[in-house]
């Protein structure tokens, strides 16, 4: 069982910044992907970026060039910083864990971005 908590969700201006984290607890697999994904209001959760346990990365194309995703293995961490904001980057962003056909999601946090 893996435990994922998201943290650093906010109110950030257009053109802001944020980062997001997230702490994984429990047997976690040394193989396996983690990545952050939203869902804004009426639509289908979709995945924003991902990065395996080797470091390969993976962005949705409208965030590509403005979020960065990284991951400490030693602190069983990864993180998204978001630049450039827009208000379309407004969703709850949830944190997934991928393993050897199991998958963990932690609870979300809201990201708002307005002025």
């Amino acid at each position: 069982q893996v435990q994922l908590v998201e943290s650093g969700g906010g109110l950030a201006q257009p053109g802001g910044s944020l980062r997001l984290s997230c702490a994984a607890s429990g047997i976690i697999a040394r193989i396996n992907t983690m990545g952050w994904y939203r869902q804004a209001p009426g639509k289908q959760r979709e995945l924003v970026a991902s990065i395996t346990s080797g470091g390969s990365t993976n962005y949705a194309d409208s965030v590509r060039g403005r979020f960065t995703i990284s991951r400490d293995n030693a602190k069983t961490m990864v993180y998204l910083q978001m630049n450039s904001l827009k208000p379309e980057d407004t969703a709850v962003y949830y944190c997934n864990e991928k393993e050897a056909g199991r998958e963990y999601w932690g609870q979300g946090t809201q990201v708002t971005v307005s002025s």
